[in-house]
């Protein structure tokens, strides 16, 4: 493990150490490796990528919907089938009477992954709509027993 010191105005070092206890964090090193991690991914996830080998990434999308308004139920339903090479699960839950929370995990290239969260959140009757994206680098191809060579993709960084 590397250490390094950094220098924080006194003002700044209050808010992060007040930050980092609302957020639960046992010390700032957790809170600023999260923080460095977060951005390594979202720089990852910002490069350019040629399409023929096209970086993958891992999502949640979440979103709320008023289940009465049964289109809405529809496009949704109808999104997931048109891109089911994405879409690695769903979970529906109840909020109240009128109103459902879905998270959906997707996986596969990054530009088709935000295309298809992109597509979710804005459609008519979504609300509160939300993306975490997860960048995702392939394994060393290996295989278990007689099982035949694959390549897994794990988080990056």
């Amino acid at each position: 493990m590397e250490r390094f010191t950094i220098s924080l105005d006194d003002d700044l070092a209050r808010q992060f150490d007040a930050l980092i206890e609302a957020s639960g964090y046992a010390n700032r090193s957790e809170a600023v490796r999260d923080l460095i991690r977060s951005r390594l991914g979202s720089a990852t996830l910002a490069q350019p990528v040629s399409k023929a080998q096209p970086s993958w990434c891992i999502a949640t999308v979440s979103y709320v919907y008023d289940h009465h308004e049964h289109a809405v139920s529809g496009r949704v339903m109808n999104l997931q089938h048109d891109h089911h090479d994405l879409v690695i699960s769903s979970m529906h839950t109840h909020l109240d009477h009128d109103h459902c929370l879905e998270t959906v995990v997707l996986r596969g290239p990054v530009a088709a992954v935000q295309a298809c969260a992109e597509q979710l959140v804005a459609l008519r009757g979504v609300r509160h709509g939300n993306v975490h994206l997860v960048p995702l680098g392939p394994t060393d191809e290996h295989s278990h027993g007689a099982s035949k060579p694959h390549r897994h993709f794990r988080p990056v960084n």
